[in-house]
Parts: structure tokens; sequence; C-alpha cells
């Protein structure tokens, strides 16, 4: 009874041990943002914070979104904004100096549209996260207008896997 004991001891503990499951825990299965800042065009290194921005996504049809990812009482100096996972390109207006129209109700300020084309990569990232989609080959068209608050673009990172740095500087 003495040796069975311990046997018995080691083969429960031996069965308790065999049944536990890894947890399916998620922790860095984010699809990464573009990190965009925004810099003094006249001192380069220099963050500069644009007044009343508003960011608004141009869908498909060319028609807005519901969506603006920074409110117009914010002056952000740099921002993480999504990209499209099921095409090559997003566009975006981006509206320095955005306020209401009292009249009309709509939008004023100093409009700019980016347009961000790249490649889409799959890459897995475990059992529990799935696949994330990460960016190759950026570029951002801005069209030439005389009115343009955007003075400059330049792409830091070329490819998006990680939301550590910023990937494009905007100067204005």
């Amino acid at each position: 009874m003495k040796k069975t004991l311990p046997i018995f001891l080691i083969l429960l503990l031996l069965i308790y041990a065999s049944s536990c499951e890894k947890d399916d825990i998620c922790v860095d299965g984010d699809t990464p943002q573009l990190i965009i800042g925004f810099y003094d065009v006249e001192d380069t290194t220099e963050f500069k914070s644009v007044s009343s921005l508003r960011i608004r996504a141009v869908d498909i049809d060319s028609i807005f979104s519901s969506t603006s990812f920074a409110d117009r009482s914010n002056s952000p100096d740099s921002l993480l904004i999504p990209l499209r996972i099921d095409g090559n390109s997003t566009t975006y207006e981006f509206i320095s100096d955005s306020a209401d129209d009292e009249t009309t109700g709509d939008e004023t300020g100093n409009l700019d549209v980016l347009t961000i084309s790249y490649e889409t990569r799959e890459e897995f990232i475990s059992r529990a996260c799935g696949f994330v989609i990460n960016y190759d080959n950026l570029n951002l068209t801005l069209p030439d207008n005389s009115e343009n608050w955007i003075q400059d673009i330049r792409i830091v990172q070329q490819t998006i896997e990680n939301t550590d740095n910023i990937h494009v500087k905007i100067f204005h």
C-alpha cells in the first residue's frame, strides 16, 4: 500500500499535466496602421501640429464614410490611420482648419486628398491570432494644387509591419 500510493500520485499528476492545454490568447496579432507625423516645412526636424485637423476616409464610390479619425479640437503632431486590407489603395481627405459652415452646415477648411497605395502581404502569427496584413511598397500621391496646405510628403518606411515608428512625414 505504501508503494502504490506514491505511484498513484505520480500517475495522477502525469494525467493532470497532460490534460492542460495552451491558452489561445492573442497578444500581438493586430494589423499595423500607418503612422503619419506632421512636421514644420521650414525646420524639417520639428514636429508641427495641424490646427483643427479632420481626416475622412473616402470609400470605393467616392462617398465619404462616417469615420473621422481626428476631431477638430485636437491638434495632433502624429496619428495612426488604418489602411484597407481588401484593396491596394486607401484615399483620405485631410482637412486643416476644419469647421462647419453656420448657414449650410458644410465642411470648410483647406482640403487635401491623399491616396495611399501599397501591396498587401498576409503573415501568419499564431493559431490564436491568425493572419495579419502587412503593407509593402508604400506610395502616397497628392494632386498638385496651389492651395494645398501639405507642402511635401516623405516616406520614411516603405514597409508597414508594426506601429513603432513614423512611416510617413507630412510637411506643412
